[in-house]
């Protein structure tokens, strides 16, 4: 039997033990109470109820791959990044179920615009009594500097979600509004991409709305937001940061609708409006204004100077930016103070005094305890002890107190009875979930009934809201349980009905738009390059030294390690200090130890942080890479065998070569160069330790060559000197091809020039900047080198070739700070408003 088929018959038989996690008194997504299957599931059952516990245990394994390779995450608290979790089973309604959806969440988002343009404006609902003052103004969010009617935007509301859920009538409630920087788009269409892949059968049987569209829908929603006067807006995502809980989503966003993601630092108020902060700051230029943000940082935090004075996510300025009308936020600043769930027992009566009309989807029954009646009710029902009753505070309605105490609840409620209210908890509707990541193939494995929740979006697109066609539906079996998503399926009525309902989307300007980069996102571009490089590179090393250790002879008398290897370690040992005599366990060091500075674990993770910095520039393909590490340390950590060192360092490698692929296809834009100096910037410093290191002794005749041969190996050169130099491998001819030789892409003189050719397609770079002086002085000093002298041997050394190579380090980490000071500072760094003292803040403006 099917596990779906089995699910059914489970729901249908509630005593049956097997049907212990099921629940009657909760509205059944997939089946109704005679057993019989939902509409929505009718339109797939051929395929759905084919599907076996090994289907699903396969593609649950295919959907954790594809989610991996994406880099999909969600960052949870001092968890940090934690893998997405999403369902094989998607969430489907049929067009009937979806239509009166589709209706109540247009009208609530039409509701909450006309309510937040109220509550800043004319505030007639506060003068009527209609919705209680203290419950407004009581309200974190309810941002003051915004409140006045010169400052109203008519539609400060351009994208919003809501949560919703099902009663055990199948009702359909809002549990929660999400308007400030309504996230899980990216996720949707994420979840979306994977589930059309792994279950491609079900996918084409189910006739149902793509997402596509509803990105084209935002993005020509946005673009049309700002004054038909300016021709060629510019739009950016402003974001916390990568620690941000949804980074990925963010990300997601920025690369489907094509806009940059900025930080605070980024950006810059001046002459009431906002600019991307050029290198070389107070310079500006047209292209750097900023015309619609959308804001990804919650209001408290976008504005030290008028908000909160700590904080270092924001711009200054921003509120009187706003304030002028010289910037659209989405959404508006104050858009915070509708997200109180102190709000909801007034929204019927509001919707009627400003719409005119009924409230479609009722709201989470809920009693706001700056009521008196409400807050006795609140009061017996804590005292009856009633499980179903959930009290939050209206700052932070995502944190109860189920664990406090009641007498202490009851004492803080009564201490201030304005900042609680009291909800009940609905039965959550239940929909099949497959378990079989715990349970496996076996016994265990089968769909269970979890309760579940919708998130629904609403776009204002033209001179309506349109909801998207699906959403993201999230199930979980515990509040501290990591929540498992679920695609969401909404079949068509008829298969020509356009997509999302959008029969075609207004068109746009054609013109080509560059948006230009930040300082900060210059800065991650070429720490890509250089922590690229220097993984590579010693991910070359280490396989290098690995192969020689395992010739015959590579152990002499004692356990001596021979010449040749013996060479490589120290070059090892100089780029990430020696942490164990024995080769093995300093191999493993060197790939799993993110907190040894110069390891490739190390340069890995910073290699990562660097990246998700400038995500949104980056192709989808980058994060196979990281994908394919994992999965090379995953095993690496679980085998004690001394070939799986070898073994995950060359499947490591091999990932890092293939970044040259993903970047080879960027365009040439500033970024890029980045990119590339930065990679050719490390390429020589680590080509100056590895000679230096290498060649410094002289060794007899034998150990010379074989010293050669892997410093040929190491620096992937060995097959390119084969064919230039014949005879035996001699110093000379090394040094030549590895400083000198302009032709090959591995020597210093190939990356110097390479060098000079990427700063000098930088903006800000002039042909006389430091950075360009130090790196021609470089060039002249090299190509003045006399090879012959720089190998020759004095009393067993070659300190020539240590002193020069040792100078060429010290100019290439000079040059490297240069490119700091002159592509990727833009002025002195941020300091918070509260560590400034009034005498201070005066001087700093004089």
């Amino acid at each position: 039997m099917s596990v779906l088929r089995d699910y059914a018959a489970t729901m249908s038989q509630p005593t049956l033990p097997f049907a212990a996690a099921g629940d009657v008194s909760r509205f059944d997504e997939f089946v109704d109470a005679d057993g019989a299957l939902r509409p929505g599931w009718k339109a797939l059952a051929a395929h759905a109820l084919s599907l076996t516990s090994d289907d699903l245990h396969r593609v649950d394994g295919e959907i954790a791959r594809f989610l991996a390779d994406d880099g999909v995450s969600y960052v949870r608290g001092e968890s940090g990044a934690q893998p997405w979790q999403l369902d094989p089973v998607p969430f489907v309604l049929d067009p009937a179920a979806w239509a009166p959806l589709e209706v109540g969440l247009a009208q609530r988002a039409e509701l909450l615009n006309a309510l937040l343009v109220d509550l800043y404006g004319p505030q007639s609902l506060l003068s009527e009594g209609i919705v209680p003052a203290a419950v407004v103004f009581g309200h974190s969010g309810f941002t003051r500097p915004l409140a006045r009617a010169s400052a109203v935007d008519p539609h400060p509301l351009l994208l919003s979600a809501a949560d919703l859920g099902r009663d055990a009538g199948g009702d359909w409630h809002v549990l929660a509004d999400r308007v400030q920087a309504p996230s899980g788009l990216g996720f949707a269409a994420e979840n979306r991409r994977v589930i059309s892949q792994v279950l491609p059968d079900l996918f084409q049987e189910g006739d149902l709305h793509r997402i596509d569209p509803y990105f084209s829908a935002l993005r020509a929603a946005l673009l049309s937001s700002v004054d038909e006067a300016i021709d060629d807006p510019r739009v950016v995502i402003l974001t916390p940061g990568t620690l941000s809980e949804t980074a990925f989503d963010q990300a997601f966003l920025a690369n489907a609708l094509g806009f940059p993601l900025v930080q605070g630092s980024d950006l810059v108020v001046r002459d009431g409006y906002v600019w991307m902060k050029p290198a070389g700051w107070p310079r500006t230029r047209p292209a750097d204004r900023i015309d619609v943000i959308i804001r990804r940082v919650d209001a408290a935090w976008c504005d030290p100077l008028e908000l909160r004075g700590d904080s270092r996510l924001g711009v200054a300025g921003l509120v009187e930016a706003v304030r002028r009308g010289n910037v659209r936020l989405v959404n508006g600043l104050g858009a915070g103070v509708l997200e109180n769930p102190g709000l909801l027992p007034y929204l019927p009566a509001a919707c009627e005094r400003l719409l005119g009309e009924q409230l479609r989807i009722p709201s989470v029954p809920t009693l706001w305890c700056g009521e008196p009646e409400a807050l006795r009710e609140v009061q017996a029902r804590l005292r009856a002890g009633d499980d179903t009753l959930l009290v939050r505070t209206i700052d932070e309605p995502r944190k109860a107190f189920a664990d406090l105490d009641r007498g202490e609840l009851t004492a803080r409620i009564e201490a201030a009875p304005h900042r609680f209210v009291g909800q009940t908890q609905l039965p959550l509707s239940q929909t099949p979930v497959w378990n079989g990541a715990a349970g496996g193939t076996g016994v265990g494995a089968r769909a269970a009934a979890m309760p579940l929740t919708l998130r629904g979006f609403t776009l204002r697109y033209g001179s309506a809201y349109r909801p998207l066609v699906g959403g993201l539906a999230t199930v979980r079996e515990s509040t501290d349980a990591l929540p498992r998503t679920k695609d969401v399926w909404v079949l068509k009525a008829a298969s020509d009905d356009a997509d999302q309902n959008l029969s075609e989307i207004a068109p746009l300007p054609a013109a080509r738009s560059i948006p230009p980069l930040s300082p900060r996102a210059h800065a991650d571009m070429f720490w890509t390059g250089r922590y690229a490089e220097r993984t590579e590179d010693l991910l070359r090393l280490l396989l290098t030294a690995q192969a020689e250790l395992d010739q015959p002879g590579a152990y002499g008398p004692a356990g001596a390690v021979a010449a040749s290897p013996r060479v490589l370690l120290d070059v090892l040992g100089r780029l990430a200090g020696m942490r164990s005599l024995d080769p093995e366990a300093e191999f493993r060091s060197l790939l799993l130890d993110a907190s040894r500075p110069g390891s490739a674990a190390h340069s890995i993770a910073r290699l990562r942080d660097a990246m998700e910095g400038v995500r949104d520039q980056l192709s989808g393909d980058t994060w196979r890479v990281f994908a394919t590490i994992d999965r090379a340390l995953r095993a690496l950590r679980t085998s004690a065998h001394p070939h799986r060192t070898s073994e995950s360092a060359g499947r490591m490698l091999a990932a890092m070569l293939s970044l040259y692929g993903v970047t080879a296809n960027m365009i040439r834009d500033s970024g890029w160069h980045m990119i590339e100096a930065g990679r050719f910037l490390e390429r020589g410093l680590q080509l100056c330790v590895l000679l230096s290191t290498g060649l410094a002794q002289r060794q007899d005749a034998r150990a010379t060559r074989s010293v050669l041969e892997g410093l040929l190996v190491a620096s992937e050169s060995v097959v390119t000197h084969r064919r230039r130099y014949r005879g035996s491998v001699r110093a000379a001819d090394v040094l030549d091809l590895l400083l000198v030789d302009p032709s090959n892409p591995r020597s210093l003189a190939f990356a110097l020039a390479a060098l000079r050719d990427h700063l000098a397609a930088m903006p800000a770079s002039t042909g006389s900047t430091r950075a360009e002086r130090l790196l021609d002085h470089l060039e002249t000093e090299l190509a003045a080198a006399d090879i012959g002298a720089l190998g020759a041997v004095s009393d067993g050394r070659r300190d020539a070739l240590v002193e020069f190579l040792g100078g060429v380090t010290a100019q290439l980490e000079q040059l490297s700070v240069a490119v700091t000071h002159l592509h990727f500072e833009s002025g002195p760094p941020a300091v918070p408003m509260s560590e400034l003292s009034l005498i201070e803040l005066m001087e700093s403006r004089a």
